[in-house]
């Protein structure tokens, strides 16, 4: 194990924006491979999965750790059988069935059409989510927790508040991760300790203000989500996700606002690997879609490691 957390004081900040976190993936990915150090990690939805993968794989073997742990987890997205076999019969099962194999954007439209016709609760009654198994054997708890572990910070929104809910290594288990990804039109909210969670970006993507104290050398942040877009959509489905991309934005701005003066702020957006993806590639979990995303991530840390 490593026995201590690293120095400078290098924090990492991960949007969320489902698929698109492999792009994240592959911005850490080269990071590692060049031992850029950190001694936090900050995430939401597919973003705090991402963060809990590298600090429970550094605990355990240092940055090539870091890199295993994140690989295995998207080599399980991808292989995964997506929400097809998590949901019972229901108004979705020909959509992440026959949907899926006609294409990702006829399955978005249907969901679209869907949840105007059903509530969540009759199209997913059950409230099983395909990533709850997956997380349930990867996560490494036990690493979260270790003393010499990097501090992990998971943002969720609090649904009748609505303010951030942030939850750091010592409490962080499973549903605290679904909390975090959970899309309400798609599945019922996550209960932790009588509080009732939706998916963090509305709040915060990603937390930043814990991150800031005491005050960090540098703030690598990384955007899986798209602030610019050519054209206007039209379809139901098309504004749906524009508008998610668009709410998901906002929180992080305001927090920028909040970054010291003397933080130096490395800004690495997906804007160009995803500006010729349809808005509906957040659910794609294909494998060579996948690839495709992580190699762009690589791609963009390496030009901001020749910047550094």
């Amino acid at each position: 194990m490593v026995s201590t957390a690293p120095k400078p004081r290098i924090v990492l900040a991960l949007q969320g924006g489902g698929a698109h976190g492999a792009f994240s993936w592959g911005v850490l990915d080269r990071l590692f491979e060049a031992e850029t150090p950190f001694s936090a990690v900050s995430g939401v939805s597919s973003g705090a999965m991402v963060a809990a993968m590298a600090v429970q794989g550094f605990v355990r073997g240092g940055h090539k750790g870091a890199r295993k742990a994140m690989a295995q987890l998207w080599e399980r997205v991808a292989a995964g059988p997506g929400f097809g076999s998590a949901l019972p019969d229901t108004p979705l099962d020909w959509m992440w069935g026959k949907g899926l194999e006609l294409g990702n954007e006829l399955a978005m439209t249907g969901l679209t059409h869907a949840l105007r016709l059903f509530n969540p609760g009759l199209l997913n009654p059950l409230g099983q989510n395909p990533l709850a198994p997956l997380l349930k054997e990867m996560l490494d708890v036990d690493a979260l927790r270790a003393p010499e572990a990097p501090r992990l910070y998971v943002g969720a929104t609090d649904v009748e508040s609505g303010a951030a809910k942030v939850f750091t290594n010592h409490e962080i288990g499973v549903r605290h991760l679904l909390a975090s990804a959970c899309i309400p039109m798609m599945f019922p909210t996550i209960e932790i300790n009588g509080r009732h969670y939706w998916d963090g970006g509305y709040s915060c993507n990603p937390p930043l203000a814990p991150v800031l104290s005491p005050r960090p050398e540098r703030v690598i942040l990384v955007r899986a989500q798209p602030r610019q877009r050519k054209g206007v959509p039209s379809s139901t489905v098309d504004i749906v996700h524009r508008l998610h991309e668009l709410a998901f934005q906002a929180p992080l701005e305001a927090e920028l606002s909040l970054l010291p003066r003397h933080t130096r702020l490395t800004d690495i957006s997906a804007d160009e690997a995803l500006a010729h993806r349809p808005l509906s590639s957040k659910t794609n979990t294909e494998k060579g879609f996948l690839d495709d995303l992580f190699l762009a991530g690589r791609t963009a840390a390496e030009a901001a490691l020749q910047l550094a």
